[in-house]
């Protein structure tokens, strides 16, 4: 292999991401107290005690759905923001065609999605309570 300036870089530029991303985390390993028994057990819900019920509450099923399907298309759109940047400067009608059937491809599953049931919201979500 020869040596290049450009794979240097690469590396170092490599490194000091790890370095960014894992080095609060071992410096929060090293440095945070380390609390045993007590308070460290109970639940904790903005440093303000819990009142009344239990703080762990059971979501419905159909909140993970959204959210599911929330990340799923915010992910896809994110997709169309470079293609919008650069449709000005592609010619002939290949990119159009290639948007249109990318958009008709999220389209066709926001209709399975649909005729799935997952956007119909129930009027009451019934939850035992935990024993």
């Amino acid at each position: 292999m020869v040596f290049s300036w450009m794979n240097v870089s690469i590396l170092a530029f490599l490194a000091a991401g790890l370095a960014f991303a894992l080095g609060p985390i071992v410096v929060s390993l090293l440095l945070a107290p380390k609390a045993r028994g007590g308070a460290f057990a109970e639940s904790y819900e903005c440093g303000i005690p819990v009142h009344g019920r239990q703080a762990w509450v059971q979501f419905g099923l159909t909140f993970y759905f959204y959210a599911l399907i929330f990340l799923a298309f915010d992910v896809d759109v994110l997709y169309l923001f470079p293609v919008a940047a650069m449709y000005p400067d592609t010619t002939g009608r290949v990119p159009f065609w290639q948007v249109l059937v990318f958009i008709a491809v999220l389209f066709a599953a926001i209709f399975y999605f649909s005729s799935k049931g997952v956007f119909s919201w129930p009027r009451r979500i019934r939850v035992s309570p935990r024993r």
